[in-house]
């Protein structure tokens, strides 16, 4: 190996190493609790679409949403897997341009810090006790966002509001958490009300 070679693979790791310091340093995002907490929830998640010509980012599905929105039937949590061309993206009416408002809470048991992270196809902003937890503004396969860590100060219920859309052939949105330093796995559709 040439020793130009060698310097490279250094910086390389050491920007690696750096990165990775910065991101454990990196507090946890601190999510608020709803205030009062609600009583009498329904199960799963409120949601409106609205049936653009064409949606590529975020932008455009809220101003899809803002023209003109209607009620879905509820979902059951945030659980719906990649599904197959031509099968209707969520609780909606298509498949295809899709743009979804979805709105409740989600429970959390335990304080602690925890990692959250979610699956989508396509775009999401998933905000939860008034922080960004979850985003991704363009189109792609089933695929996870960036994981946060969020800190919860008290069990109980969090407010959550998803901005989410589909464009073209499948679609799919999770949800994982898990405590800090467990890899995060589905969130239970119990853990969710309206």
């Amino acid at each position: 190996m040439s020793f130009t070679r060698f310097l490279g693979l250094a910086a390389a790791a050491a920007i690696s190493l750096s990165a990775s310091a910065t991101l454990s340093l990196a507090a946890p995002l601190q999510l608020k609790p709803a205030n009062p907490q609600p009583k009498g929830l329904k199960p799963g998640l409120s949601v409106r679409y609205a049936y653009p010509s064409d949606v590529k980012t975020l932008r455009a599905a809220a101003k899809a949403l803002e023209a003109g929105a209607e009620a879905g039937p509820p979902l059951k949590g945030l659980d719906y897997r990649d599904n197959n061309i031509g099968e209707n993206a969520l609780t909606s009416k298509q498949s295809e341009m899709v743009a979804a408002d979805i709105r409740g809470y989600v429970k959390f048991d335990a304080p602690g810090v925890y990692t959250i992270d979610f699956l989508t196809n396509d775009g999401l902003r998933a905000t939860i006790g008034g922080q960004v937890v979850g985003k991704f503004d363009g189109r792609q396969p089933c695929e996870p966002t960036f994981a946060e860590e969020v800190q919860v100060p008290k069990a109980g219920w969090y407010p959550v509001h998803i901005l989410y859309f589909q464009r073209l052939n499948t679609s799919c949105l999770h949800m994982r958490m898990a405590p800090k330093g467990s890899r995060p796995t589905w969130m239970a559709n119990s853990a969710f009300g309206r």
